[in-house]
């Protein structure tokens, strides 16, 4: 059933219900819908004053300007959809963030470049870069200049969901980044970190005119600013969305499917803590417990209680015991004036059907639709379980693979935007350029695993 409160949707399975030694038990369990998060038609352009910086205010990043640590929350909460997350942020990886050399085409050997590239640990940057581009389409980096101006001396990474623009002015450029800890509903100032940002679409250019070393609108080259700071945006466009991209993945949220995979696995979980198998019922004639008795000849009450009750459990151990495997065990019977055979001791096996596999083809059906929502096919992240549920050959895999890898090609060209900064600003444009080579794998008849290719042209 679905129940309405303020507009905010709460979906509620059906009551799960089953019979335990204390009686009835029922559990019920409830998802919010993933929905909520999200502004239903365009973007909240709503904006926030930062008390104590010059009036600068800022655009919230969803209603309650929470929305990225919802987002990373609700993709924590749900296997498939983290496990398709890291998938993305290691095909976007690819070999690693490469300078190569123009002449040999290889990874450079020049000293100073390498041991630029060593303080400032490109590999641990690439991945933080990927992970912000996968998870929310755009991120940031920020750019530190020697005292001088003339070159530049660091480069590090500030997570997507920690920045926040401010609002752009009248010809539609953003000035600054906002950097804090947006979980806290109360910031202070001291707690915001201003950094410039340059122009998002000629940053470089921009850099150069601010540091003198191009002309500005005046015609003039001077230094513009002691500031040696500057934010770099990347963004991966969606539209009618022009702060914070909307993902397209982020269409599974909205959609039902979502919410659907977690009430099943609540659901399931729900009906395997509340439920007892019985796998044996053992029928007992009345008689029996007479005949065993006269037998014996037991006939103190006591005694013949106890007798009756250890009886009882070694007809249990001997039907539950696996080393009594394809054992026999003979008991009598009689035929009534009707005819009508009665057995002292009858042992039935109820079918019992594996519990929770009600839902299996849902889960998959889910399952499959959250990978497509991440643009990743079932195969290549196992969503896809069992010998008949179309595995594709290797060959298809491995196609499918480095079809998946060139469709990295669009967010890498994207984020070269700050090594491109960085190569022209410190004048190694003539030494290397850019590059994450992609990894293709090969067949056994090429004498290696996998190789390695790139999409740039010389």
């Amino acid at each position: 059933m679905t129940t309405t409160n303020n507009d905010k949707r709460t979906f509620v399975p059906s009551e799960i219900l089953s019979i335990g030694s204390t009686g009835v038990m029922a559990a019920m369990s409830t998802v919010t819908d993933s929905a909520d998060i999200f502004e239903e038609d365009t973007e909240d352009v709503s904006t926030v004053t930062i008390p104590g910086k010059k009036g600068y205010t800022y655009v919230k990043y969803g209603p309650d300007n929470k929305q990225p640590f919802e987002i990373i929350d609700l993709i924590g909460m749900d296997e498939v959809m983290s496990q398709n997350k890291l998938f993305n942020v290691l095909t976007c990886y690819g070999s690693g963030q490469r300078y190569i050399d123009y002449n040999t085409k290889k990874p450079t050997d020049n000293k100073d470049i390498k041991k630029w590239m060593l303080h400032n640990n490109i590999p641990s940057f690439m991945l933080e870069q990927s992970t912000d581009i996968k998870y929310f389409f755009f991120c940031v980096s920020v750019i530190i200049l020697s005292k001088d101006g003339k070159k530049i001396n660091r480069l590090k990474h500030k997570e997507a969901c920690y920045c926040r623009f401010e609002k752009a002015d009248r010809w539609g450029k953003i000035n600054h980044v906002f950097y804090a800890n947006w979980r806290k509903d109360s910031i202070r100032e001291e707690d915001v970190e201003c950094i410039q940002l340059l122009d998002e679409h000629d940053p470089l250019g921009e850099l150069e005119v601010l540091m003198g070393l191009a002309p500005g609108p005046d015609g003039q080259s001077w230094q513009r600013t002691t500031q040696r700071k500057f934010a770099v945006m990347v963004r991966f466009p969606t539209p009618g969305f022009r702060y914070y991209p909307n993902p397209y993945y982020t269409s599974i949220f909205r959609g039902d499917w979502f919410d659907i995979k977690r009430l099943i696995g609540k659901g399931k979980k729900a009906k395997l803590r509340n439920h007892a198998q019985i796998k044996y019922q053992v029928e007992i004639h009345k008689d029996f417990w007479e005949n065993l008795l006269a037998e014996e000849q037991i006939t103190d009450p006591l005694a013949q209680q106890e007798r009756i009750k250890k009886e009882k459990q070694n007809i249990k151990d001997f039907v539950g015991g696996i080393e009594n495997s394809g054992k026999v065990w003979i008991t009598g019977f009689y035929i009534d004036p009707n005819g009508k055979e009665n057995r002292m001791v009858r042992i039935q096996t109820i079918d019992v059907q594996k519990e929770g596999g009600d839902w299996s083809e849902d889960i998959q059906e889910a399952s499959n639709i959250t990978c497509y929502g991440d643009n990743i096919h079932p195969n290549l992240v196992g969503a896809t379980p069992g010998k008949s549920q179309s595995n594709n050959s290797g060959s298809d895999k491995r196609e499918l693979f480095t079809l998946k890898q060139s469709l990295e090609i669009a967010f890498h060209d994207l984020m070269y935007m700050p090594h491109n900064i960085v190569i022209y600003f410190n004048k190694w444009d003539d030494l290397v350029y850019p590059d994450v080579p992609m990894i293709l794998l090969t067949t056994l008849d090429k004498n290696t695993d996998a190789q390695e290719k790139t999409a740039q042209q010389n």
